[in-house]
């Protein structure tokens, strides 16, 4: 049996009170606890040892949701009442509910929040282990040693986002707040990562994610595409995120393709929805914008599937999402890879 390792907790009330437990901590003594289901496991392997558990759950302004130019999420708002809140959302918001749909399993949703989906820890098949497993083969460099085992020329850790509410928010253009006894400071969603597998939050120890800003979304649509062995449960091995605006007659006025799990952070491809702009999108400019979107991803060989495949259902999935944007009927494909309509 996993044990958890010794550690202080602290349950505070409002947003003020967790950031000045933040402040008293120990620079990266302290880190925060919302549904637990990505750090509890990982304390239980050794993986992340704090000294003090930050609880968000009698935070209550965390979990609230507002309408108003646009869309702002507490950061505490459970994925399950995210997609209950998002059933009869406009089109533009299709992107997120999709993405929060296939998180886990529905036990897991019930617990895990927006805000704890978009910290998740990178991961990767020699690092998601016992301490006893990672032991006998020597530590790797995200933890308690030097060597990435994925490459081990590599000077940096090579571990992948696994995210799955990070690439449809970048895709949507969102931002996210971050709060510390310091001040309060609103940044892109896509300035929050960084592509190294240790360092891959621009959040600063002491901050605390309060709230994702999604813009008004008139005219747009989008959709999120997910590849992994089951139907649920697993984490993605490929995912991709497309958001559009449309004109009446179809010509795409703006566009966005994220992609996910290909790198230690999203991929957001400029060239892939430049390719789109201007144009109606037809089979050969969903072709075309999908060749270039499966340039920059670069999968490696630390997580399930063959890197080379996975690379390969990049042009795949992106034609999926596009296709979807443009309106087909894809129920019958959506079920045969996720195993449920969305």
């Amino acid at each position: 049996m996993m044990r958890l390792p010794r550690f202080s907790f602290v349950a505070p009330a409002s947003i003020a009170e967790a950031v000045d437990a933040l402040a008293a901590a120990s620079p990266g003594d302290a880190m925060i606890v919302a549904g637990g289901t990505d750090l509890i496991p990982n304390m239980k392997r050794r993986q992340q040892t704090p000294g003090t558990l930050v609880s968000l759950r009698r935070v209550r302004e965390l979990r609230e949701i507002r309408n108003g130019d646009g869309f702002a999420i507490g950061a505490g708002v459970t994925l399950s009442e995210l997609v209950e809140r998002l059933r009869t959302s406009p089109p533009g918001f299709t992107v997120l509910r999709q993405a929060a749909q296939q998180v886990a399993t529905p036990h897991l949703r019930n617990m895990g929040t927006i805000g704890g989906n978009l910290c998740l820890d990178t991961r990767c098949n020699y690092y998601d282990q016992n301490y006893e497993w990672r032991k006998a083969i020597d530590f790797c460099m995200k933890k308690d040693g030097k060597t990435c085992w994925v490459a081990t020329s590599s000077p940096k850790c090579l571990a992948v986002s696994s995210t799955d509410m990070a690439p449809a928010l970048v895709s949507l253009g969102a931002a996210v707040t971050l709060r510390s006894a310091e001040g309060t400071r609103t940044i892109p969603i896509g300035a929050l990562y960084r592509n190294d597998g240790i360092a891959y939050l621009a959040r600063r120890p002491n901050e605390l994610l309060t709230t994702i800003e999604v813009p008004a979304l008139t005219g747009w649509r989008s959709a999120y595409w997910k590849l992994r062995r089951r139907g649920s449960f697993d984490f993605p091995v490929l995912s991709v995120a497309a958001s559009a605006k449309l004109a009446a007659d179809g010509v795409v006025e703006t566009a966005r393709i994220v992609l996910g799990a290909v790198a230690s952070c999203p991929i957001e491809v400029a060239s892939a929805a430049a390719a789109l702009t201007g144009l109606p999108l037809t089979d050969a400019q969903i072709d075309a914008a999908a060749e270039l979107a499966a340039q920059p991803a670069r999968p490696m060989d630390n997580t399930d599937f063959t890197l080379h495949w996975r690379k390969q259902m990049t042009r795949h999935f992106v034609r999926l999402a596009l296709q979807e944007l443009r309106g087909d009927d894809l129920r019958s494909a959506r079920y045969r890879i996720s195993r449920q309509l969305l």
